[in-house]
């Protein structure tokens, strides 16, 4: 097995050498923050991927891949003289001390959720958060977002005490939409999808997690429609397709 501390010190030279001024890659000394961006959060996602299928190998290269842009990253702040990947590791290497009290001080106890959360709401409000939906990234995807926004409302007493509550506002945002204007549809629809968000989470789930695996489900069943249709499924009619649909859901239903 490779020697951590000398890979790593070897990625972080070839980075310095693609960001060389004179002898570096053209396309890397381009780059900025807000250019790697999107590539990182590409491949998290990419990460994701590989452990949703639980591919080992691709996930060791998706790995890799993120952690390039980690060093990008921390490359291009030393460049600027902001911070270097030094002090990337040592400040979560003390975020982690500092939020495991009873591993690495001497308190004792488990790290329940409510104890985490209290913990990184002291590191917020140190840092100058001055309302209880600081810190939550404008950048997450609009679903995550949502579901973390109201738990963070919902720390501090603004929720429904039951699903009674979000259930009914879904009916309510429903009729909104119907009778929305051109103008005013799109924050309708928006209303509708966060209501959603908010009684998948009343119900005790993650609503970026259940619509991951209905996206599957669906590409699944659909797929299995296509095989079945024998490369004529857009020929079919409407009621031909949801017949397939049917008997997919019946042929996964007796193979369970």
């Amino acid at each position: 097995m490779p020697d951590a501390s000398s890979q790593l010190t070897r990625l972080l030279a070839v980075m310095a050498r693609l960001r060389d001024p004179e002898r570096g890659c053209e396309w890397d000394l381009a780059q900025d923050f807000a250019s790697i961006a999107p590539y990182t959060i590409e491949e998290a996602y990419e990460v994701a991927d590989a452990i949703e299928r639980s591919d080992m190998d691709d996930l060791r290269g998706e790995l890799g891949d993120l952690l390039l842009q980690v060093v990008f990253h921390a490359r291009m702040a030393e460049e600027a003289g902001h911070f270097a990947f030094a002090d990337v590791a040592r400040s979560i290497a003390d975020k982690m001390e500092a939020r495991h009290p009873h591993i690495f001080g001497d308190e004792a106890g488990s790290m329940a959720e409510t104890r985490w959360e209290n913990l990184k709401q002291s590191e917020r409000e140190a840092a100058g958060a001055t309302s209880a939906l600081d810190g939550v990234a404008k950048a997450l995807p609009a679903l995550m977002r949502a579901q973390k926004l109201q738990k963070r409302a919902a720390r501090i007493g603004f929720d429904w005490p039951d699903v009674a509550g979000p259930k009914a506002k879904i009916f309510e945002e429903i009729e909104e939409l119907e009778s929305a204007s051109c103008e005013t549809r799109e924050e309708e629809a928006g209303d509708l999808l966060f209501a959603a968000v908010n009684l998948v989470r009343a119900y005790g789930m993650d609503a970026e997690e259940a619509l991951r695996a209905a996206n599957t489900k669906f590409e699944r069943r659909f797929r299995a429609m296509e095989e079945l249709a024998h490369g004529d499924f857009a020929d079919l009619s409407l009621d031909q397709q949801e017949a397939l649909w049917q008997a997919v859901k019946r042929g996964e239903k007796n193979a369970s």
